[in-house]
């Protein structure tokens, strides 16, 4: 086996495959990419090993400088948020979470309840952020919800993120009831103020030292280099650094990445957001420029029940005019998550629901305006990201990387005459991630981030 010190293997161990990519630092490419069923209920080095040797057999036996990897298997990273108000500290939380890379799997607000504490103890969740009040604000919610996990004996790590005055009080409840507890900076130490930037790196730390050895992937320790991220936070950097450019390399600007999968339907924004009408005031919680949303209910397999819900009376009318038994055609894919769709009908259903999935996921994620006649004259107000000036679209997922239109997909994003209070593009430049490569680069931006862009900026193409 001959040494390549300029080659690099990223590995993503997701759910369903273990893909591996290799790269050559010197050219600044992908040389080859491999994919195997991913192992994690045996042993996840199965599946690694047979994607390896995929790729041994495209490039002959290497050895590789470095060998990363990130993992969304066995679920992936399950979180529960909980906070005090709904629309704020309890949106906080849940924002931390997804741009940590974690599922948001339970969501509460105000004071738990014993079901509720039992909920997060059946549910398989990996980690609770616990948030509430801003700095010397409400303390009473926390201390309670603290102890109600306490005394429930919560055996999971709990990131306490909220109101700082009573981070002392906060330890000694950890303490008292042996609970696996970690002090961060609160996530909204003002009124609308977002911080997330402590929690999400306790976040990532959990998850690398705890979590990949309950599922079983640090058996894959002793033949990597380090696993450093769940898989979403890694396409998250990917695209942020396509964004925003890294030194001499310029980057695309502001992006929306959408992510159509089996089970869920995952958006990134790389943009401020910010009002584009002068007369537009802001209000609700402040917006990051890199943002995730996920919607657990929307996905072309295992969620397809929740494109049926989420079906208006015109989509419906729609489907039947084209002779299309929606109902029947969900049912299928649910009850069959490894279907391929082969003929061009079946391709066509198959576009009109990840258009659906596409469409609803971004009424979750984008901005809205309402207008308001006040005694000053007609006023606006934004609340989330003002997305409408966005022109650069990335789209990837298995059911939008294998359509025959895929631009029919992504167009779900476009402004909407039914959705009129939504800041969406007015127009869009469409590309894809064919060879799924945001997680690699995600990976390889650790050490090489200027590769990492010029790679992306090859290889994505437009559509």
């Amino acid at each position: 086996m001959r040494l390549e010190v300029a080659k690099y293997l990223l590995v993503d161990i997701g759910s369903t495959y273990t893909k591996l990519t290799a790269v050559d630092l010197e050219k600044e490419d992908i040389i080859a990419t491999s994919k195997h069923f991913t192992t994690v209920q045996t042993d996840v080095r199965i599946g690694y090993n047979n994607a390896l040797n995929l790729l041994y057999e495209k490039i002959g036996k290497i050895e590789f400088e470095k060998i990363y990897a990130c993992s969304s298997a066995a679920g992936g990273l399950k979180m529960a948020a909980i906070g005090l108000v709904e629309e704020l500290t309890v949106e906080a939380a849940k924002r931390v979470c997804l741009n940590a890379g974690g599922k948001v799997d339970l969501i509460f607000s105000n004071k738990l309840t014993k079901s509720e504490v039992e909920k997060i103890k059946s549910s398989g969740i990996d980690i609770v952020l616990l948030a509430g009040g801003t700095d010397g604000g409400n303390s009473e919610c926390v201390l309670y919800n603290a102890k109600m996990l306490g005394e429930a004996k919560v055996e999971v790590p709990i990131i306490y993120a909220g109101n700082k005055s009573v981070q002392d009080e906060i330890k000694e409840i950890f303490t008292e009831y042996d609970l696996d507890g970690h002090i961060c900076e609160n996530v909204m130490p003002r009124l609308n103020e977002l911080k997330i930037d402590s929690s999400r790196d306790k976040i990532k730390n959990i998850f690398l030292d705890n979590i990949i050895e309950a599922k079983g992937i640090n058996k894959l320790a002793t033949e990597i280099d380090g696993l450093l991220h769940p898989t979403p936070q890694a396409v998250l950097k990917a695209a942020e650094l396509l964004s925003i450019g890294h030194v001499n390399e310029e980057g695309l600007g502001d992006i929306i990445l959408v992510d159509i999968g089996g089970a869920t339907t995952d958006i990134y924004s790389f943009s401020k957001g910010l009002p584009t009408n002068p007369n537009t005031v802001l209000r609700g919680l402040e917006e990051p420029f890199s943002k995730r949303t996920v919607e657990g209910d929307l996905g072309m397999r295992y969620s397809a029940s929740g494109i049926l819900s989420s079906l208006t009376l015109k989509q419906k009318s729609m489907f039947q005019d084209l002779g299309i038994e929606i109902e029947k055609e969900i049912q299928l894919r649910q009850d069959n998550i490894e279907l391929v769709p082969k003929t061009e009908a079946e391709i066509e259903i198959e576009n009109h629901l990840a258009n659906i999935c596409c469409d609803v996921a971004f009424s979750r994620h984008v901005g809205t305006i309402h207008s308001v006649y006040t005694p000053l004259g007609l006023m606006h107000y934004q609340e989330g990201k003002d997305l409408s000036n966005v022109k650069t679209v990335i789209g990837t997922g298995g059911v939008v990387v294998h359509s025959n239109d895929a631009r029919k997909i992504l167009k779900g994003i476009i402004t909407n005459p039914e959705k009129p209070i939504e800041l969406r593009p007015k127009e869009a430049n469409y590309y894809l991630d064919n060879d799924y490569i945001l997680s690699a680069m995600g990976l390889l931006s650790k050490d090489h981030p200027d590769v990492a862009l010029k790679i992306m900026k090859k290889r994505i193409k437009r559509i």
